[in-house]
């Protein structure tokens, strides 16, 4: 059936739509109002509103799935079927081996490396046998009903469209846009869960080659290994600097001490990349008397991962726990693919892996790599491309979520939860969740913080009877870096240092979920991507090491996100009244303040007026700084707003003032108090030579690249979309910036790498629909000749939001109505 354009001014319109999903009569919870239609239409249903947001209804999970899969195949087939070409192991044939693919969050390796990665996986039939399992190891009924609903849905867009009419470049005519099944569908689920392992072990797992020993050879010298320290120094700084390059996000919930009316709030605000597999995709999702759920999910996944439903409304954000650990295991000098464990020589296991290849001729052949594997896992010479050379002993990968399937049916559940209870519930018995905390609130008035995930079986005890010396440098504080997670390096010549079964946990190696800290409140809860200790600083809250660390530095967004949340309730913040609204949450997030400017500009600004006769000595250059001392003391609100003066100045003064290391680590003239770390550290030393020399290389960069010093932040931090300039507000991470955004260069052009991405706030009262606002900051399509691919940037480049649709009676009155009827 041909989609039908509905007018807002027409009476027939309402009464078009109205038909089309049957009665009108309020189903679900008491406050559910006219959320859904007492029954489902006899056919998948999308209802298309403004911005292009689908609120697809059907009488099952199938049909459910068949909505979801036609429309967002229609809003990004290119990026989805660029998705199940890679984890297909396919790229190289397509795209050549040379190119670059993402199957993590940041495009760090090569599109064979890629391939031999995901053909490794499909070889083993992982995700075959995680199939072939029953719930909760395998996928519950319902998820299967929807995506087999998925699957035929997105069949049919394509079908319908045709390969060479696809109407986004990227993938018009292309070979590899083909129809899928539902096990590329679960492949690319079980790519997401995994790809907080991929990123940093990923090139190391395919390239691990044995030394060319043997017995009949001489035996060559081996290179001088490293020291512990050093190892241990180098993954460290590599991992940090990989986490300020990747995923991050915020998330607040207040209970019904913390808001101005109704019973609780909830803010949503992940760091997403803009780009790729992990953009994330809106719809409104509704089976009547089931489930009818709003929100944002990974594009591809047919359910909500970050929304809300009649009751409850939750989060994710980027958690402070490895989800893999290293295996130390002693080689053989003249078999090194020998491994002792246990006073027991044990062999490895070769397998040869092999994929098709597009040669520079356009002919295909093949590469084989054979890759090496031990009871533990695949061996690594790299992490985060720091060598972990194969010499005396080699690195074994065990990956807690290689067997995990469960996130899908977490997801599913967290959807139809009714409140913060059911969430934990739902969290306990799944241990789903990959490497994110969970943050939620409830129409009962309750906030929860919850860092209850796929976690390694390493208790304390455990974790200090088995690290290697390297480990333990990596494990402990001595080298801590911002939300930089333990990770754990265990000696593989013992088989009692293996992860153990846990009787209370869901699967072999996890730890016992009552382990994990959570926490409920009345007045807020928040995370920023630090550990679980300070959910809320009146009630720290303690946990095994594997889940992070207690007791120290928080990152200055960290901070930032308390100080909001703290500063709002008790009506200290310079706005009317106490509590939190819709309007005034909206407006701290857009306010894009930063932590950084607060606690260093003054003294920033007394430096740079006391130096002498404003010449700062940079690499043999003097460079006169005079100039820019009024510009920063003029930058009095401390904002990333598109209009600032004074931003960009110090956003390049405070990088090079860094210089990769913690915001602690800086010239504070009062330390870090675990007693008060909330406000501490503070007072920058203006007289440092840091200080200064930092200042003067900004100012020099500023000049070099022909950017005024007091240039607004929209000259600088733009992106173009369809020929179109549109400036971003908001900043990086270091500065202590709520509203994140990563400038970086995507083909050749600047733009936005990753930052917020799904924004959303809900409110709840103690009866009625929940009240919502939203923007999807890079919109809904990444297609150019779609007419949403940049409006909802506008909308987020403007300091907008768009009021969400929700009930039956709110979507049937939208002005921009179009229903596509699936039969």
């Amino acid at each position: 059936m041909a989609r039908r354009r509905f007018r807002a001014r027409l009476p027939m319109a309402v009464a078009a739509a109205v038909a089309v999903i049957s009665t009108m009569t309020a189903a679900g919870s008491p406050g559910a109002g006219s959320s859904a239609a007492a029954q489902g239409p006899d056919k998948p249903t999308i209802r298309y509103t403004e911005y292009g947001i689908p609120h697809i209804i059907a009488s099952n999970w199938e049909g459910l799935g068949t909505g979801y899969g036609y429309a967002a195949a229609k809003d990004n087939i290119c990026t989805l079927a660029d998705t199940y070409l890679m984890v297909n192991a396919q790229r190289s044939r397509y795209l050549g081996p040379d190119g670059t693919a993402s199957p993590g969050e940041t495009q760090n390796t090569t599109n064979l490396n890629s391939d031999l990665y995901f053909q490794r996986i499909n070889d083993n039939r992982v995700v075959e046998r995680l199939l072939d399992q029953p719930a909760p190891n395998g996928p519950e009924p319902e998820v299967k009903e929807a995506i087999r609903g998925y699957v035929q849905g997105y069949n049919r867009y394509l079908a319908e469209t045709g390969v060479n009419n696809i109407s986004d470049p990227a993938c018009r005519g292309a070979a590899w846009v083909k129809p899928i099944t539902e096990l590329d569908v679960y492949r690319h689920a079980h790519a997401e869960i995994i790809m907080g392992s991929a990123d940093p072990l990923l090139n190391g797992e395919v390239t691990a080659q044995p030394p060319g020993a043997s017995a009949a050879a001489p035996k060559a010298r081996a290179p001088k290994a490293p020291s512990p320290e050093e190892t241990a120094k180098k993954i460290r700084d590599a991992m940090a600097a990989s986490r300020q390059q990747s995923m991050g996000s915020n998330a607040l919930a207040v209970g019904s001490q913390g808001v101005s009316q109704g019973t609780s709030m909830m803010l949503a605000n992940p760091h997403f990349p803009w780009q790729g597999k992990n953009r994330m995709w809106q719809s409104q999702l509704t089976i009547p008397g089931k489930v009818n759920v709003s929100g944002g999910s990974l594009l591809g996944l047919p359910a909500v991962n970050i929304g809300h439903n009649d009751d409850v409304a939750w989060s994710h954000t980027i958690a402070t726990v490895a989800p893999f650990g290293l295996f130390d295991v002693q080689v053989d000098p003249l078999n090194p693919t020998n491994y002792l464990v246990d006073g027991t020589w044990q062999k490895m296991t070769s397998q040869q892996v092999t994929v098709d290849v597009r040669n520079a001729d356009g002919s295909i052949g093949k590469v084989s790599r054979t890759l090496w594997s031990t009871r533990y896992g695949p061996i690594t010479t790299s992490m985060q491309g720091v060598p972990l050379p194969w010499v005396v002993s080699a690195h074994a990968v065990r990956d807690v979520n290689m067997d995990n399937l469960r996130a899908m049916n977490t997801w599913f559940h967290l959807d139809q939860t009714k409140d913060v209870n059911d969430v934990v519930n739902t969290l306990e018995t799944t241990e789903g969740i990959p490497f994110f905390n969970t943050v939620a609130s409830d129409r009962k008035g309750n906030a929860l913080y919850a860092d209850i995930q796929a976690t390694p079986n390493i208790t304390d005890e455990h974790a200090q009877s088995c690290l290697t010396e390297t480990g333990k440098l990596l494990w402990n504080q001595a080298l801590r870096l911002p939300n930089v997670p333990p990770i754990s390096i265990f000696d593989g010549k013992r088989g009692a240092c293996d992860w153990p079964d846990d009787p209370n946990a869901v699967a072999p190696g996890l730890l016992d979920p009552h382990k994990q800290p959570r926490l409920i409140r009345s007045d807020f809860v928040g995370n920023a991507n630090d550990s679980a200790w300070l959910a809320n600083p009146e009630q720290p809250l303690s946990y095994p090491r594997v889940m992070g660390d207690a007791a120290a530095p928080r990152s200055l967004r960290t901070q930032e996100l308390i100080l909001t949340a703290q500063n709002r309730i008790n009506g200290t913040d310079g706005l009317p009244g106490r509590g939190f609204t819709p309007e005034n949450m909206r407006q701290l997030l857009f306010a894009d303040n930063s932590r950084a400017a607060d606690l260093a500009l003054d003294a920033t600004v007394t430096m740079c007026q006391n130096v002498p006769f404003g010449l700062i000595l940079v690499d043999g250059n003097l460079v006169n700084v005079s100039e820019a001392c009024p510009v920063l003391a003029a930058w009095k609100d401390h904002n990333y707003s598109a209009d600032s003066r004074g931003s960009w100045l110090f956003e390049n003064y405070w990088a090079f003032l860094l210089n990769g290391q913690a915001a602690e680590k800086l010239p504070w003239r009062v330390p870090f108090d675990p007693k008060d770390p909330v406000h501490t550290p503070n007072s920058l030393d203006s007289t440092s030579s840091a200080v200064r020399d930092a200042f003067g290389r900004a100012v020099l960069a500023l000049r070099n690249a022909g950017i005024p010093l007091n240039a607004p932040l929209s000259d600088v931090q733009k992106i173009t979309r369809n020929g179109e300039q549109i400036p971003i507000h908001g900043s990086i991470s270091e500065l202590g910036v709520l509203n994140v955004v990563t400038p970086g260069v995507v083909d050749g052009k600047l733009d936005i790498t990753f930052g917020s991405s799904f924004i959303q706030e809900v409110r709840f009262t103690a009866d009625g629909p929940p009240q919502t606002s939203s923007v999807l900051a890079y919109s809904q399509s990444a297609n150019p000749n779609s007419p949403h691919y940049a409006d909802q940037t506008k909308l987020f480049s403007a300091g907008q939001w768009v009021t969400e649709r929700f009930t039956e009676d709110q979507i049937a009155a939208s002005p921009s109505l179009e229903v596509k009827v699936l039969d």
